[in-house]
């Protein structure tokens, strides 16, 4: 019984102070993932679902999936064209000239779902939020919002993988936590312009308990914040080439702080390279390409630089976006990477 209770409370341990939420590579194509504040920011519904395999050729590597959608509450028609007042038939979003004639969106509400599940060995939780967001408008050129997410977190101890030394059955077994619910809170802003975007978010705000024995002597384990700060933004090669350099500070206590560094170049916004380096831990090469005005798909690979590199064949990350009701045409996002 010991052994099991140990067990458990060492893992607990690592997962209640490291990295509890999953992790990406392509939130920089999505960052609604990790702040609510972009609820909303587009003039079209922002459909995405994605699945990452992290650590390929490990056994029970963390795998990720899931969906999120967001809109703009209110009118369906909140804007001339797009969020800006540049005409709607030269509306591309990477064009210079759409950028110089680029207008600041009105003040507005937006809302959205995310759905994410995330396994890893035995563990295993499913993260389901409504968002909402405030999107004042600062000037002609700047808009801020403001935004929380708020759901349930459901968390799974899979007690049939665990094995033991010897073949006989644990007595602590029956006396396991084998599934818990969670209150979930996450809070964020968001800085946006033609160019610029900056931002900071704060996930699983809310200090939980987590145990999975009810030995009052291993129950330490518990949910920490998840803090990020990012910021970015556009440079022309030329009037349809853009390169897009930017970069994430990402805090858990006590890990060690984490910090990417992003490059996207995007050619006529029809197709982009991309490539990414976390610092300790991978580099990653990205590519997408839009198919006309409503779908667009991503993929990654993670090259680990970690001591894992000697057992991982690296991270795999699809995302498969789609701009639903896209009245104006805009064949990619304008406000993010």
């Amino acid at each position: 019984m010991k052994r099991y209770i140990i067990l458990l409370a060492l893992f607990v341990s690592f997962k209640g102070f490291s990295q509890q939420k999953p992790q990406y590579t392509q939130y920089i194509f999505n960052q609604y993932l990790l702040n609510p504040a972009l609820s909303g920011i587009e003039n079209y519904i922002d459909f995405k679902a994605g699945f990452r395999k992290q650590w390929s050729g490990i056994t029970d590597a963390p795998q990720t999936s899931f969906v999120s959608a967001h809109w703009a509450l209110g009118d369906n028609h909140l804007w001339s064209n797009a969020l800006t007042s540049f005409p709607e038939q030269t509306g591309d979003p990477m064009d210079r000239n759409y950028t110089q004639n680029y207008t600041s969106s009105p003040s507005h509400h937006g809302m959205g779902v995310t759905v994410v599940q995330d396994k890893a060995g035995p563990l295993s939780r499913i993260d389901a939020n409504v968002t909402y967001a405030y999107h004042l408008q600062l000037s002609n050129n700047f808009n801020l919002s403001v935004g929380a997410a708020a759901g349930v977190s459901s968390i799974k101890l899979d007690v049939n993988s665990l094995t033991f030394p010897d073949s006989q059955t644990d007595p602590a077994l029956s006396n396991a936590i084998v599934s818990q619910l969670r209150p979930d809170l996450s809070l964020g802003i968001w800085l946006y312009g033609a160019r610029l975007f900056a931002g900071v978010s704060a996930q699983q705000v809310l200090s939980q308990k987590l145990s999975f024995t009810n030995s009052d002597n291993y129950n330490t384990g518990k949910e920490v914040a998840h803090f990020f700060a990012t910021t970015g933004y556009k440079f022309f090669l030329d009037d349809q080439i853009a390169a897009i350099p930017s970069i994430m500070v990402k805090y858990v206590q006590p890990a060690p702080v984490s910090v990417d560094l992003n490059m996207k170049i995007a050619f006529k916004d029809k197709i982009w390279l991309g490539g990414s380096y976390r610092k300790d831990d991978s580099f990653a090469a990205m590519a997408g390409f839009n198919i006309g005005k409503m779908v667009n798909l991503t993929y990654s690979y993670d090259f680990t630089t970690s001591d894992l590199n000697t057992v991982s064949n690296g991270s795999h990350e699809i995302v498969l976006g789609l701009l639903l009701n896209n009245i104006y045409k805009v064949p990619s996002y304008i406000r993010m990477w």
